[in-house]
């Protein structure tokens, strides 16, 4: 296991990980451009939202521009005519006309009227110089000119453009607010449902693949390794579909126009404010290398730690058959320690990072509101377009900072996806050919030419190995363990490549083809039957609709299988656990037979069918055995040689090597390898 694991750690995928996630995003063009343009939408919205605060701010603010008097005015006071003006200059001296001004002192509004430029000028300018102000009565005197006490009357028709422009900013800003709501939810439903296909696409294609892989693949690499791969590494690339892409494409825009917007506003405090901009890139950059690393290990660790929970619990009874639950849990303390820790250093980047970024954004922050308001106590900016810009400010650090948290998740998401290509990308060394060939009604013989073959490099497990089953024959494999009888069975169905030789039937190469034909002839029973959960019915159907309820019970009752399934309370449809954890060994054993007759192969291969048997079960399935056979070319590895006395013929290896064959008592009285373990059995 510690070698598994330190070869999982250093393993890294090779190719370009960003351009083949991106691949799975081509089916779904036309709805990813639909979401980029209300992304769009949603972003131009937000940038619009504080400029009509701004506007309605400077509106309210703005009550000390002065009136001019003329006759095509739309306010109509004492009965003169008037419209306000707004001063953009304040250095520059006021246009020739008639003007009056109003000056807010001690919570009431004074009117000055009928002022010449100048005069307009000097008051308007006193607006800030309160302390020489002075009040008589009802007068108040203000740069050497008097100005009358407002009654409420006379300020609603002064003001009512402020308040017909202040109206019509809230109904704009709740317009905005609908649209941006509507968009949000378009843009979101539309995401998540292209993020939830594409997922179901990965997932998909990685439990296809999965089984497409040789036996090889389930040789080397553990079930919880391979479930990590399907679920949780799988479920990690769910987030950067449905948010990461497109909250990376939002944010980035609104990076962009929050920058052109502050450039419009103040050049001069814009440049203030991208000057913290490289610092913040430093970071970013500082903390992808180091984040894209931790996360890897982490990855790693929650696939060590899945592998070590499915053998464990796979493996409970055993474990507590020896008494080894305290070592056990002391083993998985220090695996989940050994993940606390570097999941530990993942939170210690990030806890570091993203208060750096948010400090320097504040310290951006205090910077400009000082230049700012400085720039508003020399007139040179309104208060209204101060609140604008700082708003900016903090708008245009928290998509940056949104970026840096979505790293996190982009990094655990490219982590997994260097896991699952490297499951996708496990080739399969049983090449099938494009045009197989057809063999069409399977007879059933089987040759084996000159076959050598190891599991690895060329450690050979079988040496030269030639026979011949002929169409409905009987034969059996015996010999002692790693002998290569096992070896045969896989090779017969083509779950391993053999490295020289030819493998027949009908007299046709099985690399000429297709697997699928050939494990469809082939039944095999095996010694560790495995029982889906579900029911006795769905057990022996296999999610074959070819196969009905009636060719179900036939098949049955020809391995003697009825006798237990209708003692059950619900009988076909009795519910059965994983492993077939509430039946017994020769319950396993016998729906497995009922199984294969069901699907009526034509040639029979059984490896240790009958060995974890009780006596009077196997005398039931010996009773079946004549029913399953017949007609059938049959192969059998087999411990007990009471089993297979009856074959046809018996071929007996020893280290890989036919070295006897023949008939039950023609072996006998050969006097060799057969015979010693024949007298072995008997004592």
């Amino acid at each position: 296991m510690a070698k598994i694991e330190k070869e999982e750690n250093l393993i890294s995928y090779k190719g370009n990980v960003f351009t083949r996630l991106f691949r799975y995003l081509k089916p779904h063009t036309a709805r990813m451009i639909a979401c980029l343009v209300l992304v769009l939408i949603v972003t131009v919205l937000e940038l619009y939202r504080p400029m009509i605060t701004g506007q309605a701010i400077d509106t309210i603010e703005g009550y000390y521009n002065p009136y001019v008097y003329t006759a095509d005015g739309d306010i109509t006071l004492s009965g003169e005519k008037m419209k306000k003006i707004v001063i953009e200059d304040e250095e520059a001296p006021f246009p020739e006309g008639e003007y009056a001004v109003m000056l807010y002192y001690n919570e009431q509004y004074y009117l000055f009227e009928h002022l010449d430029a100048v005069s307009a000028k000097a008051v308007y300018m006193s607006r800030e110089s309160v302390d020489e102000m002075a009040l008589s009565g009802e007068t108040l005197i203000s740069a050497g000119f008097s100005g009358r006490l407002m009654s409420g009357e006379e300020l609603s028709v002064l003001r009512e453009t402020d308040y017909s422009a202040l109206r019509r900013l809230a109904v704009i800003y709740g317009i905005v607010l609908i649209l941006n709501g509507l968009a949000d939810v378009a843009e979101m439903w539309l995401l998540q449902f292209t993020g939830q296909s594409i997922i179901f696409t990965i997932r998909q294609q990685v439990f296809e693949h999965v089984h497409s892989l040789p036996l090889r693949f389930f040789d080397t690499n553990p079930v919880g390794r391979i479930v990590t791969r399907v679920t949780n590494d799988v479920e990690s690339l769910s987030q950067m579909y449905t948010q990461i892409i497109i909250r990376l494409f939002r944010n980035t825009v609104l990076i962009i126009g929050y920058a052109v917007v502050m450039i419009g506003i103040n050049l001069k405090l814009a440049l203030l404010c991208f000057a913290f901009f490289p610092v913040i890139l430093v970071l970013t950059v500082v903390f992808r290398t180091v984040s894209r690393r931790t996360y890897r290990i982490v990855r790693n660790k929650v696939s060590q730690l899945n592998t070590f929970l499915s053998e464990n619990i796979s493996g409970m009874k055993l474990i507590q058959v020896f008494a080894r639950e305290k070592e056990k849990a002391e083993e998985f303390e220090g695996r989940t320690k050994d993940l606390y820790r570097s999941q530990m250093k993942e939170l210690f980047i990030m806890a570091v990072f993203r208060p750096s970024i948010n400090l320097i954004a504040n310290a951006a922050l205090a910077i400009i509101l000082y230049n700012a308001g400085v720039s508003v106590l020399t007139g040179t900016l309104t208060i209204g377009t101060l609140y604008v810009f700082t708003n900016y400010i903090r708008s245009f650090f928290e998509p940056i900072m949104d970026i840096a948290e979505q790293f996190s998740t982009l990094q655990n998401a490219l982590a997994s996806a260097e896991k699952i290509f490297s499951v996708l990308d496990e080739e399969n060394p049983i090449i099938e050919k494009e045009n197989p060939t057809k063999l069409g009604t399977v007879k059933g013989k089987i040759e084996f030419r000159n076959v050598w073959f190891a599991y690895e490099n060329e450690d050979y497990v079988l040496r030269d190995v030639s026979f011949t089953i002929e169409p409905g024959q009987r034969v059996a494999f015996v010999g002692a363990t790693g002998a290569g009888k096992s070896s045969i069975l896989n090779l017969i169905g083509r779950y391993y490549e053999i490295q020289k030789g030819e493998i027949l039937i009908d007299g046709v190469n099985i690399r000429d083809l297709s697997t699928e034909e050939i494990r469809g002839a082939i039944g095999q029973v095996q010694q560790d039957v495995f029982v889906f959960t579900g029911d006795i019915k769905s057990n022996i159907r296999l999610l074959d609709d070819g196969i009905n309820d009636e060719r179900i019970r036939e098949s049955a009752i020809a391995v003697n299988a009825d006798r237990f399934i209708d003692r059950l309370p619900k009988t076909y449809d009795e519910p059965v656990t994983e492993r077939g954890a509430t039946l017994s060994a020769g319950q396993r054993q016998l729906l497995s037979f009922a199984r294969t007759l069901a699907y009526d192969p034509r040639i029979l291969v059984m490896d240790e069918a009958t060995a974890n048997i009780d006596t009077e079960t196997e005398e039931l399935i010996q009773d079946a055995l004549e029913t399953l056979m017949k007609g059938r070319t049959t192969i059998m590895v087999a411990h007990r040689l009471s089993t297979i006395q009856h074959a046809d013929c018996i071929y007996v290896m020893h280290k890989g090597k036919i070295r006897e064959s023949g008939t039950h008592q023609e072996l006998l009285e050969k006097n060799g390898f057969y015979k010693k373990l024949y007298e072995i059995q008997k004592q």
